[in-house]
């Protein structure tokens, strides 16, 4: 069942003292706090490797990091006013500061500067906002976030409540602009030595530090939200509040400093976060929260294309998280 919310009609899906939070932050008010990860973050980026054994043949690497994470959202204004001619807007805002570390991490073709665990990884700070009045085109919630290596990023998008939990997709993060499809009949691997890499860890999945972990599916380029949908297996989550942005569209975008522009660029950015409330006897509320993310950001670099399009080839770069809260409302 999905029933998505409008304006104050949140306020049912907070418990207590909480309650006010559906009236003033709608959908963003679950997310104020506190929230940790303690090496269930994942992340794959292909990069372009100066310093490949044989750069006529595997100009990249992929660099795999298992994660620590600490994400904290502070209350901004539940009433920002945008000026109008006929009309104002009204807008809730959050600011957010997200911080990894990496626990584990591995190439390949491996490399010296894959870093070691404690590495600090990623620092972002940003803004979430939802629209709490006259949304453009069905849109209600917006991300603004700056990332250190000279970027940033407007995402725009909806929000929607759902009982229990949606299905998570799978995500493939192979890239375009070699191939069409790996998945056609009769594509076979061992002919595109181009694609070694993602092959190798097709075949070998990065376990990070869970190589003992039972049947821990391991981060895999095919299938890379399967360990969101594992860490939920048997979870009795009774509701989810769901956050999807996406920087292609319009109005959205990336912007970026020249030389990221020129060698390895993001052009867009697209993450859906769950907010769930999971069963929990032991809460006064009845609930414990938890987040989980998936994340997708685009990166082009390497021209021409093998397949002889116009541009560069797009490489996926992908973070996933499942975070408990730790601190706030409704911990």
């Amino acid at each position: 069942m999905t029933d998505t919310k409008q304006n104050g009609s949140y306020e049912r899906y907070f418990a207590g003292p909480d309650q006010d939070m559906g009236n003033e932050l709608g959908p963003l008010g679950h997310l104020l706090g506190k929230w940790e990860a303690k090496g269930t973050g994942w992340n794959m980026i292909a990069l372009p490797f100066k310093d490949a054994p044989d750069p006529t043949v595997v100009p990249y690497r992929i660099l795999m990091n298992q994660y620590d994470e600490t994400l904290s959202f502070a209350f901004v204004d539940n009433n920002v006013a945008n000026r109008g001619i006929e009309v104002d807007q009204h807008v809730a805002t959050l600011d957010y500061q997200q911080q990894i570390h990496q626990t584990a991490a591995a190439d390949f073709p491996v490399s010296t500067v894959a870093g070691g665990p404690g590495l600090a990884i990623h620092h972002e700070p940003g803004l979430w906002i939802w629209v709490k009045d006259h949304a453009t085109d069905g849109i209600d919630v917006a991300r603004l976030a700056s990332i250190p290596h000279g970027n940033s990023v407007l995402a725009l998008g909806e929000s929607s409540v759902h009982e229990a939990m949606p299905a998570i997709p799978p995500i493939n993060s192979l890239p375009f602009g070699r191939f069409e499809d790996v998945s056609t009949p009769g594509y076979d691997f061992n002919f595109d030595p181009y694609l070694a890499s993602y092959k190798h860890l097709i075949d070998n999945p990065f376990m990070g530090n869970e190589s003992g972990a039972g049947e821990f599916p391991g981060f895999s380029p095919v299938d890379m939200t399967e360990i969101l949908r594992f860490a939920n297996d048997s979870l009795p989550i009774l509701s989810t509040t769901r956050l999807t942005v996406d920087s292609k569209r319009e109005d959205a975008g990336v912007r970026n400093m020249p030389f990221t522009a020129r060698e390895a660029e993001p052009v867009s950015m697209a993450s859906t976060f769950w907010i769930q409330q999971v069963a929990d006897k032991r809460r006064k509320n009845g609930y414990r929260l938890r987040l989980q993310y998936a994340q997708i950001v685009m990166l082009n670099f390497f021209r021409p294309r093998q397949d002889q399009m116009p541009g560069r080839a797009q490489w996926p770069h992908i973070s996933i998280a499942t975070l408990d809260k730790v601190e706030g409302p409704g911990y």
